[in-house]
This record gives structure tokens, sequence and C-alpha cells, in this order.
């Protein structure tokens, strides 16, 4: 039997069976996920600046398990049912750990959540590195946004695989059933004529397709809306150019869109600084900036600092802008919280990821519960700015307005310090595997 559908058959029958161990203390499901109250904008809403800053390769336990008040763990069950402490995990590892679409399915168990030990690559550097986890004393920065605004700790990624559907959910709401990276020599619809990309759709049927798509994205609806918008990447030659998500579609990649408002991510910051940004904005950055292993987590976190930084230098632009920090997929690291099925469920959901809510508006120290994707995110946009529904998905998914209260008295900047980071080998950038 398929893989994916052994799966979602088990998974679809422990939920019928009501044992609550399966969303391991998550205490949601699909049905209530997608019938939640949605929260309106308001003509009293100030947000005028959405940002989007997606990283890269996280989970929320590898990364928050230890804040105080989140659904974090410290702890993983092995295969055999043994609890063992999470790992210490260092700042650099020294390499990639296997994250691909059947590597999800084989570590998620059949919602058990117990294979993460097995995944190739994690063992490195004396440990078990997917089944690690961070302190607040190594990511300082991260941490301090997440005490000052809101952490979302019930955020999941869209789909059960690696980067390339992923990011395609954060433009878009959909990946047209992409469950895996492109194999055959680059993405997108820059990528050789061979290449192709695995779909499976809500039926359990697998495809192998050129992975440049023609759906329609945020982009689109904000254009039609007459609305701003840009998606700041690396440049076609960077290594980081395979996360640049608008070249898998085929209208924007051959349009006048990507000449306007597909931009070099090294323009972010002085956008920022000089009130320039768009009413919507995403933010990707080259591998030695992404947090991705195997590259230094301070460097990246850094990075991250400098750009948020950026916008909080202008006072008037900060007073009226949102940002969302994110990682855009599980990157092979362990969570405990096994995800509910989507409307695909064979690839829908994937594993939490960490998300901070940055804003004068956000609920200051809270963590938010709510369940959210990033399908959530598109939403916000939608309901910021009073748009239509790009899909049925984003159009039933929670708009993030939880973590914001546009009452309270706006949160003033918080400029953090760069940090000299540890001294650890340094790395060309085109180490990234992604599979």
């Amino acid at each position: 039997m398929h893989m994916a559908k052994r799966w979602y058959i088990i998974a679809a029958g422990i939920m019928l069976l009501g044992l609550g161990a399966y969303y391991a203390g998550n205490a949601i499901n699909t049905t209530r996920a997608m019938a939640s109250t949605h929260i309106k904008t308001t003509s009293t809403n100030p947000i005028q600046h959405i940002v989007f800053m997606v990283k890269e390769n996280r989970t929320f336990d590898s990364m928050f398990g230890t804040y105080p008040g989140a659904n974090g763990a410290t702890t993983y069950v092995d295969h055999n049912g043994v609890t063992h402490p999470l790992y210490h995990q260092p700042i650099q590892l020294n390499n990639d750990i296997k994250h691909s679409y059947s590597t999800a399915v084989n570590a998620y168990d059949n919602g058990l959540m117990d294979k993460f030990q097995n995944i190739p690559g994690s063992s490195q550097l004396g440990i078990y590195a997917s089944v690690s986890q961070f302190y607040q004393s190594d990511i300082p920065n991260y941490w301090a946004y997440a005490q000052n605004f809101s952490l979302e700790d019930n955020f999941f990624s869209d789909e059960s695989g690696p980067s390339f559907p992923n990011h395609l959910f954060t433009i878009a709401g959909e990946d047209a059933n992409a469950a895996d990276i492109p194999h055959g020599g680059g993405w997108g619809c820059d990528a050789r004529s061979t290449t192709t990309v695995q779909t499976v759709d809500p039926n359990d049927v697998t495809s192998y397709v050129y992975p440049c798509f023609d759906f329609q994205t945020l982009g689109d609806l904000l254009d039609k809306n007459g609305i701003s918008w840009k998606y700041y990447a690396p440049p076609k030659g960077n290594p980081g150019y395979i996360w640049s998500a608008y070249d898998a579609i085929s209208h924007i990649r051959n349009g006048s869109d990507w000449t306007n408002n597909v931009v070099n991510y090294t323009q972010f910051a002085q956008d920022a600084a000089s009130g320039n940004l768009p009413a919507v904005s995403w933010l990707v950055q080259p591998g030695k900036f992404s947090d991705h292993p195997p590259y230094n987590v301070c460097t990246g976190e850094n990075w991250t600092v400098q750009n948020i930084n950026a916008i909080m230098s202008n006072p008037t632009e900060w007073a009226h802008t949102a940002i969302v920090v994110t990682w855009d997929e599980w990157g092979g690291f362990y969570d405990h919280v096994a995800p509910p099925r989507g409307p695909n469920p064979y690839i829908e959901y994937g594993f939490r990821v960490p998300a901070l809510i940055i804003s004068p508006y956000a609920r200051a120290g809270y963590v938010d519960h709510t369940f959210n994707s990033f399908s959530s995110m598109l939403k916000f946009a939608e309901d910021v700015y009073n748009l239509p529904s790009l899909t049925s998905l984003d159009g039933n998914s929670n708009d993030l307005f939880s973590a914001f209260d546009f009452n309270q008295q706006p949160i003033a900047p918080l400029t953090l310090p760069i940090r000299t980071c540890p001294t650890t080998k340094a790395l060309a950038d085109n180490l990234i595997t992604e599979d």
C-alpha cells in the first residue's frame, strides 16, 4: 500500500476512535479549524504595511520548545515508546538533515511522531540533531520578539514536506498538489525541461509534472485591486534563488510583475528605512542568512534583526506595520504535535513551525494558541485590505487577528543589538541539499 495512503487511513481511524493522543495535546481537528470564526478588519485598523519574512527549516519545538506558557516539548518518544530528553542543539550543524516528503511521512508514523531519531543525517556532532532544540541563550533575539510581541504555538506548515511546496503556499494558498522538491535540475519555470516534481492529489494519485504552474497568487489579487506589493528574494544565480516562489508561477515569471515586483532581497532594508515598503511584501534570503542547516543560526538571527530594525528605525512606518516571521517547513526537526489533516489529507498539513507576530498592535508577551498556517497569512492580508479569497483553504483559514489588539497602547519599536556570533566554520553558500 502507498505509504501516504497508509498514513491517512490509520490517522483517520485514530480520529474516529477519539484518541486524544493523536493530536498530542493540540486539541484541534480539521473540521473545527475550518469552521473557526474570523475577526474581520475594521475602519480603525491602522495596518498599512504587511511583511512576511520567511525563514528556513525549523519546527516549533526545535526553536521554542522551552518557552514558558507555550505548547512545547523538551522530550521525545522513540519508536520503542521510550521517552528521552531532547538534545541541546549546537548553533551550527555539520550538515543538513533529510526532510523530504517521504521522510516526513515516516517520522510522522501514523500520528505517533516517534521516528524522528531515525532520519538520515540526524547523527552528527555527538547527538541526534533531528531530536534537538535551541535554548533561549542560543537565540535570544528571537525570544525577545516572542516576549515583547506575540508567539504562535499552533501554526502549521501547509504541506508535509520540504521548501518548494510550502513556499508556494506562502504566496498562493495552494501548490498544485506538489509534495516534494523538483528533481532534474533547477526549480520553477527556470528548471531544465527534464525536471519534474512529485504531486499527490486528494485521491492519492501520484504524478510527476514540470514545476512551473499558472494558478492565481496573492500578487495577482493585489494587482487586480491596485494594491502595491514586492517579493524580495535572491536573484537568479544565487543559490537562494530556489526559494523565490514566484519563479514557479508562469504568468508572473514571464510577465511584467517579474520586473516590477520581484526584486533583490538586499533592497528590503533600504525600502524599510526610507518608508518605501509596499502594502504587502515577502522577504526571503540566501542560505547563509536563512537559519537553514548547516548555516550558523546566530548569523541568520542577526540578519532577521537587521531587517526588522530597519522597519523600526522609521517611526512613521513602524506605526502602521505588521510583520510575520515564520519558518517555511520542518527541516527534519522534531515536533511533538501531530498535524491535523487538511483538504488534501495525503499532503496537508505539515508539521508545526514557529511564527512571530511583530507590530505596535501585537498582543505583548502573548502566546496565541489559535490554529493557523501559511494560508492564514494570506487570509490576514485579504482581511486587512478587504479582498476576496484565492482558494477555499485561505478562505476558510483563521486570519491572525487573534494575535492583535488594535485598542491597546501601541508598542514602541524594539531595536535589538546585533550579536557577536560564536566562531564556527565558514561555509560556501551552496550547501543546501533541500531533500
